[in-house]
Order: structure tokens, then C-alpha cells, then sequence
């Protein structure tokens, strides 16, 4: 009966954290496995939110929709500016 009083602490581990980066090259690469032109893809995604452009293979399509498509297309622009601008 003692343990009804008591407070049990229950903690629930945090997802780790994904980064756009990191998710933008796993969905080229299955993109790129299936056939698929990953370039005209992910900008078919990044300007619909359509997440059909995307290929399930490897969990692709749900690794995308992790990230909002504005982090996408950021994370784009900062690469291309730090290797053309720069």
C-alpha cells in the first residue's frame, strides 16, 4: 500500500534530434537508388508539400516530413552560398 503514496518518475527518452542536412542526403541517395531525378524531387516536394515526389524506399518520405520545407530549402541556400558565394 505505501508504494499508492509514492511518486513514481517515469521519463521518456527524447527522439535525437535530426538535422536537414543530414536527412537531405538520405533522400537523394533513395531517390537515386530507385531511378528517380533527385534534384527535380525534392524541388517538386519543397515547392507543393506533395510528399508523393518522394520515394518510400528507406523510409525517404517519412524522413522527410521530419523537417519543415522551409529548413529544406535553407539548408540548400546556406550550401550553395558558402560554395559559389564565398
Amino acid at each position: 500500500m505505501q508504494e499508492i503514496n509514492n511518486t513514481r518518475y517515469f521519463q521518456v527518452q527524447k527522439e535525437q534530434e535530426v538535422q536537414a542536412r543530414d536527412i537531405i542526403a538520405l533522400v537523394y541517395k533513395a531517390l537515386t537508388e530507385k531511378g528517380y531525378n533527385p534534384v527535380n524531387q525534392i524541388v517538386g516536394y519543397v515547392m507543393s508539400g506533395d510528399p508523393t515526389y518522394i520515394t518510400s524506399h528507406n523510409n525517404a518520405r517519412s524522413l522527410i516530413m521530419k523537417v519543415e520545407r522551409d529548413e529544406i530549402l535553407e539548408e540548400l541556400l546556406d550550401d550553395y552560398i558558402e560554395r559559389n558565394l564565398k
